[in-house]
């Protein structure tokens, strides 16, 4: 019974760090990254359709993102679904291919960023701290019924601590190769 609660509370913890990943693929900072167009959509031929399915996404320059439609007629739609994405950056259409030029950083706005990485990584630290609170009184609630003894609880509670330790941990590891990323000119 309480391998069954550790093991989903390892899997949440699992997802919360996974989660701080994918939000960090979002994050600019300074250069040109594929992933930020991974939430951007527009409609084609009915369909509400990711930007990959319909172009070749590249990035020739260490600050230049490329979009090459396949279907040369959406270009207007992918640059409208661009700019209402609020990416902060403005699409340059030159009839054939998009272009996303990203800025250079200014040290004011890459500190910026690091505060913002920071708090996302301690937002992502209170969820695991959650799950861990969580499978505690879930293990309570199995000695209380009588499903674990004390003992089993005991030794559970620690392997549960063990667990959110070792994800926030890791937190801590993606949080810091981010601000690394962010602040490195």
């Amino acid at each position: 019974m309480s391998s069954e609660v550790l093991n989903k509370c390892e899997e949440k913890m699992g997802k919360t760090v996974a989660s701080l990943e994918n939000e960090y693929k979002m994050i600019k900072a300074g250069r040109a990254n594929v992933n930020i167009l991974d939430k951007v959509r527009f409609e084609y031929y009915g369909t509400v359709t990711p930007i990959s399915q319909v172009a070749n996404v590249s990035v020739p320059e260490a600050r230049l993102l490329e979009i090459k439609p396949w279907d040369a007629t959406i270009l207007k739609d992918l640059e409208r679904a661009i700019n209402e994405a609020n990416l902060g950056i403005s699409p340059n259409n030159d009839g054939n291919v998009i272009r996303l030029n990203f800025p250079a950083l200014t040290e004011d706005k890459r500190k910026e960023i690091a505060k913002d990485v920071k708090a996302i990584a301690e937002n992502s630290k209170v969820a695991v701290r959650n799950n861990r609170r969580d499978a505690m009184d879930d293990l309570k609630k199995l000695q209380k019924d009588g499903e674990i003894t004390e003992d089993e609880l005991k030794s559970a509670e620690k392997n549960v601590q063990d667990l959110t330790d070792k994800f926030v941990a890791k937190i801590e590891v993606v949080m810091e190769d981010k601000v690394k990323e962010v602040t490195t000119v």
